[in-house]
């Protein structure tokens, strides 16, 4: 009896136990959820706290974000939207770093040590804005912010922009589109690595670089250094009327974010200037400063090279008050130049008037606008070439003849030369070009003349005085010579006969003759 009445009591007992557990199980289970969401919220507490005053003290910053979502597994993971620093808390710029969405993880590790190891960050929507510091803007305590070291061991940057603020205001700001970087162990005390893409706006045209950037610099940002090589290629300088080519140019920069120091070489196998729309191959070697502020440009000495002369350029590229562009001012000089290659430049004609060496020192200046090159250019130089040789062989014997009249010899084949010399002051200006005291010497004769010549439509209109040893009887011979010599003591100066003369025309068929009705300025 004993026996069978524990029976029923021991299963009864087993299920009560069975009740029990799962009962604890549950409360058990329902504990680890609550933990679970406790321990979630703290952690995305914790972290959105460490990441706002992380950010905090090391940008001098005031900070906001939008949405933060953070996790522990299977590793530490942040997502967030909207973040936004201001630089010194100012609100009258815009903020020095906007990210419209950005990810990071790290292994589970980061949240126990002093130094923040961050595995990777993405961010998209990247804009930072270098702006100056405001006059009398009170500075906050930065410094007494609790430090937190970090150390990222990739930076992923996708579609972003850097902007740079000018000193003054009205001026526009200076642009770099970022199509992608990447920076490597970026830390806050030590420079990183980067490799960067940039879409240039003007000239069209991408730059590839690599190098280091930073430090950055909490107190001034526009003083971040650094240091890259760059390749910049496929450059359209078809946005700029009046001149065409595909360029491309590679070499180095550095300094800081405000003034920049670049070194490069460019190439340009089809350069050519509209009004002669002739190529040449045009290489350039550089060194530059780019003021980050404004955008204006330096320029230590720039060589450039084509066909064989070799032009030195010194100056600025500018915007000044009122412009709407960039005004480009240079003193341009160049030694033992050929006269073919410049005209190659300027002339419609694969034939050249005229070939030489030619030395000249010229201030070029040309100011912004949508008008042509050829249009807006203005030169005001110096030129002299000593040997000048026509190409036209009706024209060279147009200056061999006159030569040969000059000497007195005008039926001697012998005498006389084609070679020239030729100097004198010129300005180009809304195409045409103006010279003054333009000097033309051959064997036995001097011209001195004041005109102009037109790019477009290459014509001639020059005034001045012919001065030749010969008598003015000894230019011609037989009856025509008998009937000259009673005149030729009116025209005859300080021992050289002395005439007035004109050369009109085209480029192609000029027309030499005595200019008797005008009054020369050439000899005043």
């Amino acid at each position: 009896m004993a026996i069978g009445i524990a029976t029923p009591s021991l299963r009864a007992q087993g299920a009560t136990r069975r009740r029990l557990l799962a009962v604890l199980l549950m409360f058990g289970a329902l504990a680890a959820v609550a933990l679970a969401v406790v321990k979630s919220r703290f952690t995305q507490t914790l972290l959105k706290h460490r990441v706002v005053a992380l950010l905090r003290e090391k940008f001098h910053a005031d900070v906001q974000i939008g949405e933060f979502d953070a996790g522990l597994l299977p590793h530490v993971h942040i997502h967030g939207t909207n973040l936004v620093l201001r630089h010194e808390g100012r609100t009258d710029v815009p903020p020095l770093i906007q990210i419209a969405e950005f990810y990071a993880s790290a292994h589970l590790g980061l949240l126990a040590t002093r130094v923040w190891t961050i595995d990777a960050v993405k961010l998209r929507g990247l804009k930072i804005t270098i702006a100056h510091g405001a006059k009398g803007a009170p500075r906050k305590g930065w410094s007494r912010l609790r430090d937190f070291p970090v150390l990222i061991r990739l930076l992923d940057v996708d579609d972003g922009e850097i902007e740079i603020l000018p000193r003054d205001e009205g001026k526009p700001s200076h642009l770099f589109a970022i199509r992608d970087l990447k920076m490597h162990y970026v830390g806050m005390l030590r420079p990183g690595r980067f490799e960067t893409e940039l879409t240039n706006p003007t000239p069209p045209g991408v730059i590839q670089a690599e190098g280091k950037f930073g430090p950055w610099n909490p107190d001034d940002p526009g003083r971040t250094p650094l240091a890259a090589s760059y390749v910049f290629s496929h450059a359209d300088l078809g946005v700029f009327k009046g001149i065409s080519g595909i360029l491309s140019s590679h070499g180095e920069f550095g300094g800081v974010l405000n003034q920049i120091e670049v070194n490069g070489e460019t190439d340009t196998p089809d350069f050519r200037v509209t009004v002669s729309g002739q190529p040449v191959h045009l290489r350039t070697t550089f060194s530059a400063t780019v003021d980050g502020t404004n955008g204006n440009t330096i320029l230590h000495p720039v060589r450039a090279q084509f066909l064989h002369s070799v032009i030195v350029a010194e100056g600025a590229v500018k915007k000044h008050d009122g412009e709407r562009g960039r005004s480009v001012v240079l003193d341009l000089k160049a030694q033992s130049a050929h006269l073919e290659d410049l005209l190659r430049l300027a002339v419609k004609s694969k034939t050249p008037p005229f070939t030489g060496r030619v030395s000249m020192d010229t201030k070029f200046d040309l100011p912004p606008g949508e008008n042509d090159l050829s249009e807006r250019l203005n030169l005001d130089g110096i030129f002299k070439s000593p040997d000048l040789e026509f190409t036209s062989s009706a024209v060279d014997e147009k200056i061999s003849a006159m030569s040969r009249k000059a000497l007195g010899k005008p039926e001697d084949p012998a005498a006389g030369s084609d070679v020239s010399r030729l100097l004198g002051r010129f300005r180009l200006d809304n195409g045409v070009i103006t010279f003054q005291k333009l000097n033309f010497g051959v064997e036995g004769a001097d011209i001195n003349v004041n005109g102009s010549y037109g790019l477009k439509n290459e014509e001639l209109d020059f005034h001045g005085d012919l001065r030749m040893k010969a008598k003015l009887s000894q230019t011609v011979t037989g009856f025509k010579s008998l009937l000259l010599k009673p005149v030729d003591r009116f025209f005859r100066k300080g021992g050289m006969t002395q005439i007035p003369i004109k050369i009109t025309g085209s480029r192609e068929s000029p027309d030499i003759g005595l200019d008797l009705h005008h009054k020369s300025e050439a000899s005043r």
